[in-house]
């Protein structure tokens, strides 16, 4: 209960503060690329129930018909995708797309899943469903939390580990989970952001 109330109250503070930054970041997307402002994935969250995870768009607009094709044509980037679920050179990504990522500003959206409850402020990364079986035997355990938009994968390393690496950190975080974590974990990303470290 005192984690879901921190939950809605730095969502809140976060719209109260930085609301124009959010709408100045929609009208670029908008402007620059065209199309829809947001993406919207499936993914999963507490209870392995679905939901609609958010995101400042950065892909254009036929992005999973280019990945397929891409990984199609290079058995290198089908590699890495299947070990990182990450491309180091994502062709699907715009140049607004890349600045977005690289400052993390597209993950801004997700204030939005965490008032509505999907999410919290920190928490194991939301999975899509085809990741569901890289959890292996520690499904149900990922289940028992809410997805965060932070978390110890985020400032641990980022895109530079592995799948299984991530997987073993948000065993941790579950296995460790107290408000003062939390806390640690949200004041690190602060300066993971600034840092741009692990961004792509």
């Amino acid at each position: 209960m005192v984690k879901r109330s921190v939950d809605i109250v730095g969502a809140l503070l976060f719209f109260g503060f930085f609301g124009p930054l959010y709408l100045w970041i929609a009208l670029a997307v908008r402007l620059r690329m065209g199309g829809p402002v947001h993406f919207w994935q499936k993914r999963l969250g507490c209870g392995g129930r679905a939901f609609r995870f958010y995101k400042f768009r950065s892909m254009c607009v036929d992005a999973d018909e280019m990945l397929k094709r891409h990984l199609a044509a290079d058995p290198v980037a089908q590699h890495q995708w299947s070990r990182y679920q990450k491309l180091d050179n994502d062709p699907r990504v715009t140049p607004l797309g890349r600045f977005l990522r690289r400052t993390s500003l597209d993950e801004l959206p997700q204030f939005f899943n965490v008032l509505k409850g999907d999410m919290s402020l920190v928490g194991p990364r939301p999975c899509m469903e085809r990741q569901r079986n890289l959890y292996g035997p520690h499904w149900e355990r990922y289940c028992d939390m809410r997805p965060g938009i932070t978390g110890l994968w985020q400032v641990s390393g980022r895109n530079k580990l592995t799948y299984a690496q991530r997987v073993e950190l948000d065993m941790r975080y579950a296995s460790e989970w107290s408000l003062w974590l939390d806390v640690q974990i949200m004041v690190r990303t602060v300066w993971v952001v600034l840092r741009h470290d692990g961004s792509s």
